[in-house]
This record gives structure tokens, sequence and C-alpha cells, in this order.
């Protein structure tokens, strides 16, 4: 159920995203907000739910290709780029749904920013390259390929960085955000999986494969297996790899070993892809299969000799495109949810060549609000840490702590102090970044790559309190948080004072 939220006074869009724990996009669109968001007192504001994410999809209905969006919630439609995009254009959403980057006309990479609709135009690729783009874990980073490089392009610093490696392809990240996968040849030319720190050191070979390219390779979401197809576009087989035990499993696969499009589910517990088949005419299975290669099941028929397919964030809808011509591409897009197995076509009339549904757009991974009455702080934590102690949470992917430091005006004294502390907690060389948050002066430290792995990727946030506080008959000046350095600016982003 929608909750419609009344505009006061100070009020902005921004702000109110950030109080409902809402995508600032997402707010936006459901309310038909555009630049410069500007809103009055007394206004009703849609608060939306937000579960279903946007299907980001690539379209010629404007009359050339650009990327849209579709919003599942009210059917809305809203046009990202002008004029930018192609017929090969795949939007890839960053993590928290902030941004998309794909490759458009000219076959020039560009990153939009969704909250203001900035557009940038980040590097041109060749007529050659493979056309894979990889979000980091902390939103800000893309990792891609080309003229024999791979390359690490920061969109907030604007920083670039490149890594020699012939013949390397689908590039991602890990979710410790040091290290990345990628497809490349061996010393015989022999195409293998590999992984490496994002400085170029420490690589290291993960298959012994001697059986054929390994094309379109994705690493599923939890890290535990690798999919990838093989060898090429006539013959399509998807094959896994438990990266545990590097045992290999074969999906079976439609009729005509033609298997295209291969996604994992958010869950990483199915693989949804589309498998050519013939009778009379082409045609396609859409279907999913376990890692193991187990289950393989049709779920729905599309008339296109192939689609590409995408998961809900919920991993229970599978989004796929049909209404093919002999020779033309895809007039409609459907949904379907596996458990009821009754797909629903959701666009027609006009060509869509490219869909992506974006991540949770609910902040799924920052439902729970932490607070604490003796710092006077409250902020939102991922639902699933649990409760160390009072000052202290913890899960399997990260962890925050409370605290409060005592000191002087000088916050650049404070923020050093603690980032060289004599036993080094965030190695010899961490980063500081002076900041504000709530209108209060703050930094970050980001801990170097030689801190002591024991520190778990520890981080540091220090903000000046809008007036010191008094805990057991001291005043405290400023509020430090240990967080991981994954979640330590979405947290960051939630803060806010109770003085």
């Amino acid at each position: 159920m929608q909750h419609v939220y009344t505009v006061r006074s100070g009020d902005t869009v921004y702000e109110i995203a950030r109080r409902w724990n809402v995508p600032f996009v997402l707010l936006a669109v459901v309310n038909k907000l555009t630049p410069p968001y500007t809103i009055f007192i007394g206004q009703q504001i849609i608060i939306p739910k937000g579960d279903q994410g946007f299907i980001a999809y690539t379209t010629n209905r404007s009359g050339q290709f650009d990327i849209w969006l579709y919003n599942p919630e009210d059917a809305s439609n809203v046009q990202l780029t002008q004029a930018l995009g192609d017929s090969f254009s795949v939007p890839e959403w960053s993590g928290d749904a902030s941004r998309i980057a794909f490759i458009g006309r000219n076959r020039i990479l560009y990153v939009l920013h969704l909250p203001t609709g900035a557009i940038a135009g980040i590097d041109q690729l060749g007529e050659q390259d493979i056309m894979h783009i990889d979000w980091s874990p902390d939103n800000r980073k893309i990792a891609y390929t080309t003229r024999g490089q791979i390359f690490i392009y920061d969109v907030i610093t604007h920083q670039a960085q490149s890594i020699q490696q012939p013949g390397a392809s689908d590039v991602q990240w890990l979710s410790n955000g040091r290290e990345i996968l990628f497809q490349a040849p061996d010393t015989n030319g022999i195409s293998q999986l590999f992984i490496m720190a994002i400085d170029g050191s420490e690589k290291r070979q993960l298959t012994n494969n001697s059986d054929g390219p390994l094309n379109n390779v994705r690493l599923s979401p939890d890290e535990s297996f690798v999919l990838y197809t093989t060898p090429g576009v006539s013959i399509s087989l998807i094959r896994t790899i438990e990266l545990a035990t590097g045992n290999l499993f074969e999906v079976e696969g439609g009729p005509l070993a033609k298997n295209y499009y291969p996604t994992w589910s958010p869950d990483s517990n199915k693989i949804a892809y589309s498998a050519t088949a013939f009778n009379d005419t082409y045609f396609n299975q859409i279907r999913t299969v376990g890692k193991r290669g187990e289950n393989d099941l049709i779920h729905a028929i599309s008339n296109c000799f192939a689609t590409p397919v995408t998961w809900s964030p919920d991993s229970r809808k599978i989004a796929y495109l049909s209404g093919c011509t002999e020779q033309d591409f895809a007039h409609e897009l459907w949904v379907i949810d596996i458990n009821q197995r009754i797909p629903f076509r959701i666009l027609e009339g006009f060509l869509i060549t490219a869909i992506q549904w974006s991540p949770s757009l609910t902040g799924s991974h920052f439902k729970k609000i932490y607070k604490n009455k003796t710092y006077r702080i409250k902020f939102n934590y991922p639902s699933h840490w649990r409760k160390v102690n009072d000052e202290r949470y913890e899960g399997y992917d990260g962890f925050f702590q409370v605290s409060a430091i005592s000191g002087g005006d000088n916050i650049e004294e404070i923020c050093r102090g603690e980032a060289y502390h004599p036993l080094m907690p965030y190695g010899t060389s961490p980063r500081i970044i002076r900041s504000t948050i709530q209108n209060q002066d703050a930094c970050f430290i980001f801990p170097s790559a030689d801190q002591p792995a024991e520190m778990n990727r520890q981080a540091a946030l220090i903000v000046r309190y809008p007036k010191p506080i008094e805990i057991q008959g001291s005043l405290y000046n400023y509020l430090i948080l240990w967080i991981d350095e994954q979640h330590i600016r979405e947290i960051a982003s939630t803060l806010k004072f109770k003085i």
C-alpha cells in the first residue's frame, strides 16, 4: 500500500527520499517530478513501495534508440536519454540503482546519474570489443575491457586506471571491492578464467580449460559459481563451475543446443536463459535451471529466435522479449512469474532490443533503523546484521560500531589522529576524505591495501556533533562510526542526529 506525504516547510525531494528510505529516482518518477524537482508546501507526495524495481530497456519508441524506464507499480514509462543509444545498447544498473552505464551511439560508454539526469561520456570502445560493463560493490566504479586493457573508472572522482590484459573480457567485481574476475587467454592462447587484484597484482588462474572459448562469463551474486557459454553462437552450451571445488556442470539446454543470455537470479539459486527451438519456424523457450544443471524447466515461449532475459529483484519473475518478425527486433516485453507460470505482456508496439531489471529499490539491505540515545543518533543498517552489544552489530558481509571522541575544534587533526593511530588499524597509507554530514564537518577514513587482515576492511566516519554530548560526565565533540568499507557510504547517507 502506498503512503501519501504532505510537503512541509524546508522539505526537498532528496530529503523526503532519504527520510522514507526510498531511492530518489523512484520517488521522482512516481510523482512525475522533473529537474529541478521543485515541490511546494502542502503538495501531496506518493511514497511508493518500490519492491518491484524498474525495468530499463532499449527502444526506438521516440524515433531513435534510447534508454527508457518502465515502472511496474503504475505501468508508467520515462525516457532517460536523448539520441544517445543504439540498437546494441544494454543498460547496466549500479547496485544502488542510482546510475545506469551503457554503450551507445558510436560505441561511446556513458554513465547516467538518475537523480540529476546528468550523463557523462567515459570512453569509446572498438568495433570488436565485447560490450560488458560491471559495477563495483560501492557503486562508484565501473570495469570494462577495450584496446587490450582492463579499465576501472571512478564515476565520482573521474579517475581511470588500466591494466594491460590482451584478450580479456567479461570483467566483473568480487564483493570485496579489491579483486576482479575475467576471461583471458593463457600463455597457450586458451581461454581461461582469472582473478586479479584491481592494481594488476596477485593474478591467479581458476580454470584448466582445454575445451573451447569461455563466453558470457557471469559470476553468481553469492560468488559460489561461475557460468559461461561455449563454444560460439551457432552452438552455445551453458556450463557452470563450482568455485570451491572446481566441479564442472553442463546444462542440458534446448533441443538445438542454441542456449543464449544465461543470467543468474539475484538469490543465486537459478539461471534463466533463452533456448532456440524449431517447428516450421524458429522460436525460443524461456527456461530456468539450477546452478548444477538440475531442474531444467520451460516457463514460456517467445516467437523470437532468442531473447535477453532478466530477473526481478525477488527472484520470482523473469522479463523477456517477443513479438519478432522474420528480419526484425522484438516488439513486445513480457513478464512471467515462475511460480504461477502465467505470462503477461506489459509493453508493445515499438522495437525493443535490451532489458535489465534494476536491483531492489527499497533499500532491501537497509531495512532496520539503529537508534542510540547515549550517542543521540539513528541510521539505517542491513536487516540481516545481528546485535553484538549496544554499540556493535555484525553480519556475514559487514559490521558497524559506534563511539565518540572528545577533542578540539580542528577536525583535520582529529581525523589524522584516528587514521594514523600508532597501531595502524587502517594500514600505512589510509585515505582521508573531507565531507559534510547533516550540515556538520565530517571525514571518511578508508584503509590502504596493507591494512591488517583481521580489521576486515574497517573504515571510519567522524562527524562533529551539532553540540557536544555528555556521556558519564564527560563531553564529546565528535561521533565516530567504524564500518566496513563496502557499507560506510550508504550507512552514512542515512545518519541523523537526535540532539
